[in-house]
């Protein structure tokens, strides 16, 4: 039995139906927000006072593959999906643009939906290899970004901007220090982090896309 409501959870945890997903809020279905690396849900109102302290993206500027300078202001007034990758990973990271490509394809007419990848290996993903990338895998880059910069900036808006990687806590030295994550996050109009999801799982971008939409009813 004990084996059984184990396997029972281990399912439940891979589909992502054990994480909070949507709360009925005012006769409407809202998201929550996250403000810290445990990705601890909070469903709050405007009204509340917690409201005002909800974190927030912080500004930010990167290359694209086309080798335009993207900053935070591109993405202002829209919702985005961000995740961190590299152009040379062999497994996880062609899962993750597999199943992003169906977000690119669900809202292909939709300018105010948009998509965010950084490169984990900026010494690797030139603005060359990032549009070799774009272009092998059928990326529009009006509507999908992928940038490069400076490892530190990279890293550091990986880890303290989206909580994003999965080492986080953990102690690394200088040599042992790459990002790992297989997190796609969802970001609402106003920078703020409203969903977590396992981008290797194409069930997950089923919710991500149901999410977005619900999303899409609060602007």
């Amino acid at each position: 039995m004990k084996n059984h409501m184990w396997a029972c959870a281990m399912v439940l945890t891979i589909l992502g139906c054990s994480q909070p997903q949507k709360k009925r809020m005012n006769d409407e279905l809202v998201l929550p927000y996250y403000s810290e690396a445990t990705f601890t849900p909070e469903w709050i109102t405007v009204d509340d006072p917690r409201y005002k302290t909800i974190h927030q993206v912080e500004d930010f500027a990167f290359v694209n593959q086309v080798g335009d300078t993207l900053s935070n202001e591109y993405f202002d007034g829209k919702i985005y999906v961000t995740n961190f990758f590299f152009t040379i990973c062999p497994n996880v990271c062609p899962r993750m643009t597999k199943n992003l490509k169906k977000i690119q394809a669900e809202f292909a007419s939709d300018q105010e939906v948009k998509i965010l990848s950084h490169t984990v290996m900026p010494w690797v993903d030139s603005v060359g290899r990032l549009a070799e990338y774009a272009s092998l895998n059928d990326i529009d880059s009006q509507q999908w970004q992928l940038v490069t910069g400076d490892k530190k900036d990279l890293y550091h808006m990986a880890r303290e901007a989206y909580f994003a990687d999965e080492g986080f806590g953990k102690t690394v030295t200088v040599e042992e220090d790459f990002l790992h994550t297989e997190n796609i996050i969802l970001i609402d109009t106003q920078r703020r982090i409203r969903g977590v999801y396992n981008g290797t799982l194409p069930l997950e971008m089923k919710r991500l896309i149901e999410d977005i939409y619900t999303l899409k009813k609060e602007v």
